[in-house]
């Protein structure tokens, strides 16, 4: 016998006490799931004292720990401690639930957070919400401002997407999932952190290459994805691998030479991935078809600069013309306000096949046209 138990009985974390984890499904009442992705899942849930405040549930994918807790969820929870501020989701408590057999006696734990109504993936596929141009530089603005709070604080999110960008009803927007994220410092030795960070579609072509030593400055480029974005409605370039993401960058953002890049030939994969040849930038002739607004299309430009060294940061993106011009920016406040369901991407139609649908519904309104040539490549990044 041990604590009470049989010596061959199975020990269960029930047996640990938890005096600062109060239990979930005592607190919490869930409503319904909102997200799902690797990281695990998140839930809608209501306090079932007030019966009105409303909060996300990030439940900690435990199913790969043999012993202890997941040190990616310990280094989310410590930078959600340390940031304060309103672009960034607030942190409220760690919540757990009893062991089961359901749970193989293992107690679960839930990261609470404040509720956010939408999250930019779920607004930018409906069709029916049609941002102006203001509005969108109030959502790129608060954004910048998140970002630069993040990185004055010695921190890299690491998954910028649109799908981690939340935004209340109210129109205040909150940088969400701090999964990947990680606390770094400026030294004269390198880092020597991983590459295998940011959904594939909003990864730097540094990362793509292999660097290791990096800093804010990926996050500026998901940035430059997420605001090409705002017009385009879906992801500007949808590699299905590394290699074709960088394909991808390449046919936008011209040929990733050491002539644009000085140092890339110090990189890891460079040489070792093919590379296309010959490709000049077309970042500005692209975007200015859909921004119809040239500091808009010059803001994307810069942070979709491929060297990190010359590539625009959050501070002097603020600085930048495109927000001081007319119209300025416009709170969501207002638009937002006549939406009386929640946007997530989990419950949104896939917005790349959605793209396809009606390109495929355009094209068959249109006479046949012949085959595009090996240089004509926009169809596959748009």
């Amino acid at each position: 016998m041990s604590n009470g138990q049989p010596s061959g009985a199975p020990s269960t974390d029930d047996d640990i006490d938890f005096p600062f984890c109060p239990n979930a499904s005592e607190k919490y009442e869930k409503i319904a799931k909102i997200g799902q992705g690797t990281f695990g899942e998140v839930f809608k849930a209501r306090e079932r004292k007030s019966k009105a405040r409303l909060v996300a549930m990030k439940k900690v994918l435990m199913d790969n720990e043999k012993e202890g807790f997941p040190i990616t969820a310990l280094r989310e929870i410590k930078i959600l401690q340390l940031l304060d501020h309103e672009n960034v989701v607030r942190l409220i408590e760690i919540c757990r639930t009893r062991s089961g057999p359901y749970t193989r006696n293992k107690n679960t734990f839930y990261l609470v957070c404040e509720f956010c109504e939408h999250d930019l993936a779920g607004l930018l596929s409906n069709a029916n919400i049609k941002f102006k141009l203001a509005e969108i530089k109030n959502v790129m603005q608060q954004l910048l401002n998140g970002l630069y709070y993040v990185h004055v604080n010695r921190v890299i999110h690491r998954d910028m997407k649109a799908a981690n960008i939340l935004i209340t009803r109210t129109g205040v927007l909150k940088l969400a999932d701090f999964g990947l994220s990680r606390a770094y410092k400026q030294t004269e030795k390198a880092n020597r952190f991983t590459n295998r960070v940011v959904t594939l579609w909003y990864r730097p072509p540094e990362l793509l290459l292999g660097a290791r030593d990096y800093g804010p400055e990926i996050d500026l480029w998901g940035a430059g994805c997420i605001m090409a974005e705002m017009w385009t409605r879906t992801p500007i370039m949808q590699g299905g691998s590394e290699q074709s993401q960088l394909k991808l960058i390449s046919q936008l953002c011209g040929s990733l030479t050491p002539e644009v890049w000085p140092g890339i030939s110090s990189l890891d994969l460079y040489g070792k991935l093919e590379l296309p040849e010959g490709q000049k930038r077309r970042v500005r002739d692209r975007m200015r078809g859909f921004m119809k607004d040239e500091l808009a299309v010059d803001l994307v430009d810069k942070l979709l600069c491929v060297d990190p060294s010359k590539r625009i940061d959050s501070n002097k993106a603020l600085d930048h013309d495109y927000f001081w011009s007319e119209p300025l920016p416009l709170s969501l406040g207002p638009l937002l306000s006549k939406i009386t369901t929640s946007m997530f991407e989990l419950h949104a139609p896939k917005r790349r096949s959605q793209w396809m649908h009606s390109r495929h519904q355009g094209q068959q309104q249109q006479p046949r046209q012949p085959p595009p040539q090996s240089d004509q490549h926009f169809e596959r990044i748009f």
